[in-house]
């Protein structure tokens, strides 16, 4: 009997460390989503298509809601300067974007002034669009930046008039139910399959006078809260006067 009982304890112990053992190492569940990834540059199988070349339903001006206005041709959809910028109608929180733009190949302008526009996550994070190819600026204002809180670590720039792309991954702010931050966002950025931000904790909105972090969370209607804390917001793409071009723009969202 003592023999049996101290068999059963040697079962249990070992059925106990081989629990802990499988609870670190081997996992069957639950079953990853199966995703067909990028095939000679189609989107993955999962993805939200914001702009395949033919049309632009998915996006709106900001300004007034109205119907985006841009010059859609062979493909791609271009700044048409006074247009304004405009917005995706569908909002996000944390996503992969693939977004892929092409300054004019006639040189006009220097610095800022030189194929501008912007891809703002949650409307107020901007990675800067800039034609960065032999145009000196400040650094936290070229192409891939952060605009004005982060330079690039390189510049990944192709001369103006070629095809470039952004691959983002964007983790979006988390505010508690009284407005207050709990979690900042953050930002990786490939450009041109050049890794330019790493996991780049952002500072705030880059158009305020310092970067800060606002939300309408907390004293609103209970339907108001539910829009501002939902931590989702559209993505948007700016109308700096300058001709750029955007094509083959889909996002994932995490």
């Amino acid at each position: 009997m003592k023999n049996l009982l101290g068999l059963l304890c040697l079962l249990i112990a070992s059925s106990q460390v081989l629990a802990q053992a499988n609870d670190r190492g081997e996992v069957y569940a639950p079953v990853p989503a199966l995703v067909r990834g990028v095939v000679n540059g189609a989107p993955p199988s999962d993805a939200i298509i914001l702009f395949d070349g033919t049309h632009l339903d998915a996006w709106n001006r900001t300004a007034d809601d109205t119907a985006a206005r841009w010059l859609i041709e062979d493909g791609a959809i271009t700044v048409q300067r006074g247009a304004g910028t405009i917005k995706t109608k569908q909002s996000f929180g944390d996503i992969q974007l693939h977004i892929e733009w092409r300054p004019s190949d006639i040189i006009q302008g220097r610095g800022q002034g030189r194929g501008n526009s912007g891809v703002f996550l949650h409307s107020l994070y901007e990675v800067q669009v800039l034609d960065s190819w032999e145009n000196e600026t400040y650094v936290n204002g070229q192409a891939g930046s952060i605009y004005k809180q982060q330079a690039p670590l390189v510049n990944a720039s192709k001369p103006p008039g070629q095809w470039q792309s952004f691959d983002i991954i964007f983790k979006a702010p988390v505010f508690n139910e009284t407005g207050v931050l709990a979690a900042p966002a953050y930002v990786t950025v490939l450009q041109n399959g050049v890794l330019v931000l790493n996991h780049f904790e952002i500072l705030g909105a880059t158009f305020t006078e310092t970067p800060e972090y606002t939300s309408r969370c907390g004293p609103y209607s209970q339907e108001e809260r539910i829009q501002d804390c939902s931590g989702k917001m559209p993505i948007t793409l700016q109308d700096h006067g300058q001709s750029v071009s955007f094509r083959n723009i889909w996002v994932r969202e995490l």
